[in-house]
Formats: C-alpha cells, sequence, structure tokens
C-alpha cells in the first residue's frame, strides 16, 4: 500500500512539474522573443534564484554530508540536466516553429527507454514500448492537426533543430542515467548542488550582460514572467522532477513531457484562443492511454 502511494506521489509530481513547463514554453518565448534578456543571462538567473531558494530551504532539514566521490556524478548530471537543456532550449525557441518543436520534444521519451535499458538494465518490454508509441502517435496526431497554428519563427533553421536535439537527448541522458545519485539524497540536497554547479558554468558567459542590464527599464509583466521562470518554473519544477524519480522509472517520468502541449491546448481553449474538438479530445485519451500502460507494464512496477 505505502510503495503504491509512493507511486501516485511520484505521478503527480511529475505531472505538476511538466503541466509547468508547459505554460514557461509560452513564458521563455516571450522573454528571448522580445530581446531584453539573452538565453544564457536567462539561464544564469534562473540557476541563482533557484539555488539561493534550495540553498535557503537546506538551513532549515537536515544537514546532509554528500560523499565526495559523489560531486562528480552531481556535476555531470547538472551539466546535462540542467545547463545543456536549458541552454539549448533557449536558443532554440527563437528558430524553430511550434510544430518542430513539439515533434522534437516529443522523441525524448523514446531516447529515455533506450537509455534507461542500457544505463539501469531497465527491460524493454513489448507493453512498456506500445504505451510510448501510443502517447507519441497522440502527440504527433495533435501536433499535425494544429498545423494551421502560426506563432514564433516561420521556418526552422538547421541550428535550431540541432539545439532541440541536444535538448532532448541530454534530458533523456539525465534521467536514464543518474537514478542512483539522485535516490542516494533529498531532493534538497540534490538538488541545491545542482544549481551552484550549473550557475558556476553559466555565469563566466553571463556576468557582464547581468550587471549591466538596466533592470528599469524591463517591463513589469515580463518580470512578473522572469518571477514565474525562477520560482515555479525552475524552483518547484526541479524539487519535484527528482521527487518523482526517486518513485517512478525513467521512462514514465520522461513521458509526463507529452503533458505540455496537452496544457498548452487546455489553456487556449479555457482563454479561447482555441477550440474543442474531436482530435484533441483523441489526442489527449491517446496520450494518457499510453502512460496508464506503461506505468502497469511490469518493468515500471518492479524495483
Amino acid at each position: 500500500m505505502m510503495q503504491k502511494d509512493s507511486r501516485l506521489a511520484g505521478h503527480i509530481a511529475c505531472f505538476t512539474a511538466y503541466a509547468i513547463f508547459g505554460v514557461n514554453i509560452i513564458v521563455c518565448k516571450d522573454l528571448t522573443g522580445g530581446h531584453l534578456i539573452s538565453p544564457i543571462a536567462l539561464f544564469s538567473l534562473r540557476s541563482l534564484g533557484a539555488g539561493l531558494l534550495f540553498w535557503l530551504l537546506s538551513l532549515f532539514g537536515p544537514r546532509e554530508k554528500v560523499e565526495k566521490k559523489d560531486y562528480l556524478k552531481i556535476f555531470a548530471a547538472a551539466f546535462l540536466g540542467y545547463f545543456v537543456t536549458q541552454l539549448t532550449f533557449l536558443v532554440a525557441i527563437p528558430d524553430v516553429t511550434p510544430m518542430h518543436c513539439s515533434i522534437m520534444s516529443a522523441m525524448s521519451p523514446i531516447y529515455t527507454m533506450f537509455i534507461a535499458a542500457i544505463a539501469l538494465k531497465e527491460p524493454l518490454s513489448w507493453q512498456k514500448s506500445s504505451g510510448v508509441l501510443l502517447s507519441l502517435s497522440g502527440i504527433i496526431f495533435l501536433i499535425l492537426n494544429n498545423a494551421g497554428a502560426r506563432s514564433g519563427a516561420s521556418e526552422s533553421t538547421l541550428m535550431g533543430l540541432f539545439m532541440m536535439f541536444l535538448n532532448s537527448f541530454s534530458f533523456s541522458l539525465y534521467l536514464g542515467i543518474f537514478k542512483p545519485v539522485i535516490q542516494k539524497y533529498s531532493v534538497v540536497t540534490f538538488m541545491k548542488w545542482i544549481f551552484l554547479f550549473s550557475s558556476v558554468m553559466a555565469l563566466p558567459f553571463s556576468y557582464g550582460e547581468i550587471f549591466s542590464l538596466s533592470w528599469t527599464r524591463i517591463p513589469a509583466a515580463q518580470m512578473w514572467e522572469l518571477g514565474y521562470l525562477v520560482v515555479f518554473a525552475t524552483f518547484i519544477s526541479y524539487f519535484l522532477i527528482p521527487y518523482g524519480q526517486k518513485r517512478i522509472r525513467p521512462t514514465l517520468v520522461s513521458m509526463y513531457s507529452y503533458i505540455q502541449p496537452i496544457i498548452a491546448t487546455v489553456l487556449s481553449i479555457i482563454i479561447g484562443m482555441d477550440m474543442l474538438t474531436w482530435q484533441k479530445v483523441l489526442a489527449a485519451v491517446m496520450v494518457f492511454g499510453g502512460v496508464i500502460i506503461v506505468s502497469r507494464s511490469r518493468s515500471s512496477i518492479s524495483k
């Protein structure tokens, strides 16, 4: 019963994190598209802000010592799971169409499934593979039925597509390789070091812009968006993802990335920018059906 409750908590955590990321796509596009802040400076501000929050939070919990041999693993996790993932996304988003961005992002669970099979010996069952493919089909069906929507770049550049590939693949490596070290430490301990290392990586490239930035010239709306990125899309989301990683398999964690376009579609319908159609309902059923199939596969529930 406790194991079942733990898995449910993992599902809720991952669903919430990726729902926040769904809104994050719109916010990042607005901030980077207006050229108010460069991608590397925006990344650094997120790392510094969320890192400060995690270090402050760690003062109110039990002190946990990290073994010396694990610092290198956490540094590598920070490089793949945050530095490369976030920076490639911020660089790519102005130079890829919404359709290409969504399709490239949708490949992440496929990468994760094979990486976890190699790195963690997670079995590749027919049930799990069919679940991933069902959800992937649902997302591609949704994307193709929204092909007429136009926002952002009108055409994708080769560099933009390559950055999106690196974005999905690097985060898949993070999910598929680092579960053992994530399980070893509390979420707060793990993430405070992740963001400290990420800040160290980014600041040499961005400190000049951050200190010379004219904060008073940034509109209030963009300041609120920046606050959302730091608090919700970074601090809270990156607390919830490792929390979920401790409780459910890497492939299943990655499949929650399919929630992002579903959330974006639902929000568009609520605010009157889109209409509910049978195609959107079918796509949502396919996505959640695939998640359920993978969650019930033997390789996902066995430890």
